[in-house]
């Protein structure tokens, strides 16, 4: 059996196909440590490692040369520490997922000459992958058309974006039947940097919503916590049936159970999305350089699995007429349903695994 140490930073989009993948790695007898930053605290609890070790890292802000410094000592840093630790550690192979807080570890490992894949989950190559691609053996990609994929000359292999037992435990169920009398689920959420927004545009785009769609609407919704209060109010002056959270631990389960789906479009929330087979809104998160996760979108739009809305042109009066146009036709919201399906990569997991097991040069 092979030791992995995989490498993601602290957030969801790069902790849920790590996980995904550590699920995978022991079930074949492997054994699994987490190398990330300091935000595991609020994603990574359950993560199935023997071991979490928090690196130090940091982005580098070109525009602030003072930052640009100290950003740089601090990956500096990171490396020495993480070099440090994978020497104690001794993995047969290492697997990174993005972002800057995998750059020490990733770099540190290729200066130790411990073989790693490097995994790119959106379908634009973010630049700390860029940089550190040079350093892999192969970098996997989730999209066969990935923007700037081409300019490493590092092996590459489409593996598709590994999704949490939790999601594939929910990929069999069938598109809920919609006919005229059902209550229609709505479910909505937009990970931290953008549950703020959507509490500020859906509540008002279905309270614009016809009387006899608002009464049959049974919503979920998730908020900050400092938001919860006021979006509540809002629901129920529109006299709609919510629940409301900052966190759903079974967002799988209550995606399988939606109609339709307000979103972000981060690479693990489409990833999901398709492998479960639900249509969804999708907003981009504003301000990307590299604009990931409107390309993300852009992708399932053109397949038929969903529809983008840019967030800088969406206001509450058209995310109504949106909802209001596509919660009125059940054949469109479930024909989208069979196309995200089609774009599903369920499998993704076991051929990121078995790559990993390659490299590692052993066999489960």
């Amino acid at each position: 059996m092979s030791l992995f140490v995989l490498m993601a930073g602290g957030t969801g989009g790069h902790l849920f196909p790590a996980m995904a993948l550590a699920q995978e790695l022991r079930r074949r007898g492997h054994t699994i440590h987490l190398m990330t930053d300091h935000r595991v605290t609020s994603y990574g609890a359950d993560f199935p490692a023997r071991e979490v070790h928090v690196v130090p890292s940091a982005t580098p802000s070109i525009s602030n040369p003072v930052k640009f410094v100290a950003a740089c000592f601090k990956i500096l840093w990171g490396t020495g520490v993480a070099w440090g630790k994978l020497g104690q550690v001794r993995p047969d192979a290492v697997i990174g997922f993005g972002g800057y807080p995998v750059f020490p570890p990733f770099l540190a490992a290729s200066l130790s000459g411990i073989p790693g894949i490097l995994h790119e989950q959106n379908a634009v190559m973010g630049r700390a992958n860029r940089a550190l691609a040079r350093f892999a053996r192969v970098v996997a990609l989730s999209f066969a058309e990935t923007r700037y994929a081409d300019a490493t000359k590092t092996e590459k292999v489409v593996t598709g974006n590994p999704v949490r037992d939790a999601v594939r435990a929910v990929a069999g169920t069938p598109y809920p039947g919609l006919k005229e009398t059902d209550a229609i689920h709505l479910l909505v959420f937009g990970g931290s940097q953008g549950a703020r927004a959507f509490a500020d545009l859906v509540p008002p785009a279905i309270a614009a919503l016809p009387q006899h769609l608002r009464q049959r609407l049974v919503v979920t919704q998730q908020c900050r916590a400092d938001d919860l209060d006021r979006v509540a109010e809002a629901y129920r002056l529109a006299k709609v049936n919510v629940e409301l959270a900052a966190f759903f631990g079974d967002l799988p389960e209550r995606m399988a159970r939606s109609h339709l789906v307000i979103s972000r479009s981060g690479a693990s929330t489409v990833a999901e999305l398709c492998v479960v087979g639900r249509p969804a809104i999708l907003i981009p998160l504003p301000g990307s350089i590299d604009a990931d996760q409107k390309n993300n979108a852009l992708f399932v739009d053109k397949a038929g699995g969903g529809w983008i809305a840019e967030q800088a042109t969406l206001s509450p009066l058209s995310l109504g007429t949106r909802l209001t146009s596509l919660l009125s036709e059940p054949a469109t919201l479930a024909n989208a349903a069979a196309a995200a399906k089609s774009l599903g990569q369920p499998a993704a997991v076991e051929r990121l695994a078995s790559l990993a097991e390659r490299l590692a040069g052993k066999k489960s």
